[in-house]
């Protein structure tokens, strides 16, 4: 198995500068690497420069400018102009499928927050002083930096990321040969349906609240941002009130998204260590949180008729908050190791079918919580229902699987 693990570092004063000025050397690199691209393809010789071609030019850059590029690990820059290769790589993908594509942009140096070292011992040593209680890892022009270690590391060791979130500071192990956990068997199944209201239910009837961080610091959030809007947008040099203005509302959305990853962590455990089998439905959040079509009025040129975006505003600003993504990937993995099986099921008509006859019609669901069938009566939880079904669906596919 491959797994990440992520940990918190505990730098000096001095060791944080030097975190910040490896950071804005390699935004540099990136960004004079994206302009030679840049201009060699407006030149009348249309010339294409791939990876490579930067990579050879890295020597010379790092003798030209020793204090700067020289200090840092050659195959971290490597690493850094692979990152820029991904992106053209993307953009070029994008347009040959006809989507719509996003040309690579300059980085700002607050908007560059992760070097990648591919190979643990080149430019970057894991666990570098064995012999000390505390666990350190070095890093080239900066040195020995205390690591904040939670739990073990197991496997072995590939490649290290140092990542900055805010005021802190990040290593992200990526590991190789995970021994996996294997839990004991249950016998247990269950279905979960995903939901605005709650959270998720499963198929046993049991409700998990939706906590809705996000909504709880509205109003906090509101008035940071309220503040940080009195400054210019577009300005070379921000002021200090304006840098701790914009400090404070990325410290509150990284509050918000520290305690969605808590909560999802914690639902998907409870889940993997009672059950054997858990399904659940494939969300397209991507449509469900799509912004409606404008209607233009046919009486009134360049007029256009209410649409039910406001409406839909909040209802999407809940589903993305609910974080339903990111809880069903910590399902996926922790299920992973646990040696747990997770199926993903249409999750099309699940809260419209009866689980006692399976009469399906939208007039089923006759509120958002309140199901009653039709054809044959039968009333529930629209949410059970939902959860029911899909639990249905799935030992279908297991059925027609064996």
């Amino acid at each position: 198995m491959i797994r990440a693990y992520k940990f918190l570092l505990r730098p000096t004063s001095r060791q944080s500068a030097a975190l910040g000025e490896m950071l804005r050397d390699h935004c540099s690199l990136y960004n004079g690497a994206l302009q030679e691209r840049r201009d060699a393809y407006r030149h009348t010789s249309k010339t294409t420069v791939r990876y490579g071609d930067q990579s050879v030019q890295l020597k010379e850059i790092r003798t030209f400018d020793p204090e700067r590029q020289g200090r840092w690990s050659f195959s971290s820059q490597q690493a850094t102009l692979r990152r820029l290769d991904k992106a053209f790589a993307a953009f070029f993908r994008r347009v040959k499928a006809g989507q719509t594509p996003g040309y690579p942009r300059f980085k700002g140096i607050g908007h560059f927050d992760t070097v990648v070292f591919p190979k643990d011992g080149d430019g970057c040593r894991w666990d570098s002083t064995p012999h000390d209680p505390a666990t350190r890892v070095r890093l080239q022009g900066i040195g020995h930096i205390r690591v904040h270690q939670h739990r073990p590391v197991r496997g072995r060791v590939k490649a290290i990321s140092i990542k900055r979130e805010g005021n802190r500071w990040y290593v992200v192990l990526s590991c190789d040969d995970v021994p996996a956990e294997p839990l004991a068997d249950t016998g247990a199944v269950v279905g979960i349906d995903m939901g605005v209201t709650h959270f998720l239910t499963t198929s046993d009837g049991e409700h998990i609240t939706n906590p809705r961080f996000l909504e709880a610091a509205a109003d906090e959030l509101a008035e940071a941002q309220r503040h940080l809007a009195t400054f210019p947008q577009r300005t070379r040099r921000r002021t200090k009130a304006h840098r701790a203005a914009a400090r404070r509302v990325a410290k509150l959305y990284a509050k918000t998204r520290r305690q969605r990853l808590d909560h999802a962590h914690k639902s998907a455990l409870t889940l993997v260590r009672d059950h054997d089998i858990i399904a659940h439905e494939r969300p397209n959040t991507a449509g469900m949180t799509r912004t409606p079509a404008p209607k233009p009025d046919p009486d009134n040129d360049g007029a256009f008729l209410p649409n039910g975006a406001a409406a839909k505003t909040g209802l999407n600003r809940s589903i993305l908050d609910a974080g339903w993504g990111v809880f069903l990937a910590i399902l996926t993995n922790k299920a992973e190791s646990a040696g747990r099986s997770v199926i993903a099921v249409d999750p099309r008509n699940t809260s419209r079918t009866c689980p006692s006859c399976g009469h399906t019609a939208k007039e089923n669901r006759t509120t958002q919580a309140k199901f009653q069938c039709t054809a044959c009566g039968f009333a529930a939880n629209a949410d059970h229902v939902g959860a029911t079904n899909i639990l249905n669906r799935a030992g279908l596919a297991l059925c027609a699987a064996a």
